[in-house]
């Protein structure tokens, strides 16, 4: 394994607002990857009852989603559907598909997509009140 093979393709954006959680989502997204990510929207959810949620998805190399425990995706998208008021993908409409897997079947989570030239449009929208 290389070290470029080791760095997670998931990483924390800071935001300036306690609710919202961003994220990067590069390259290749493992299996590992996407528990992490549920982790830390776990933590989130301690801290705030309602969150909105942006990714921004570069360089899209697919998601391993058949590696994935069926009960971790079913408790994600449960507690999703609980706590995810919005969620932004940056990325192409190939990028919304493969994110949307995290919270598929989550109604009543309100998904928008942008364009990467688009990105500052996505950050308005989540600072708008809903």
């Amino acid at each position: 394994m290389s070290s470029l093979e080791s760095v997670p393709a998931v990483r924390r954006i800071d935001t300036d607002r306690r609710s919202l959680h961003a994220f990067d989502v590069v390259g290749h997204v493992s299996a590992a990857d996407i528990e992490n990510l549920y982790g830390l929207l776990e933590a989130a959810y301690v801290l705030d009852p309602e969150i909105d949620v942006l990714l921004r998805v570069v360089d899209n190399e697919g998601v391993d989603w058949q590696e994935v425990a069926p009960d971790t995706i079913r408790e994600g998208k449960a507690h999703a559907r609980e706590h995810v008021r919005r969620c932004a993908v940056v990325g192409d409409r190939l990028a919304l598909a493969a994110t949307r897997g995290l919270f598929l079947d989550a109604a009543p989570v309100d998904f928008r997509q942008f364009s990467p030239e688009d990105e500052e449009a996505a950050w308005a929208w989540m600072d708008e009140e809903g």
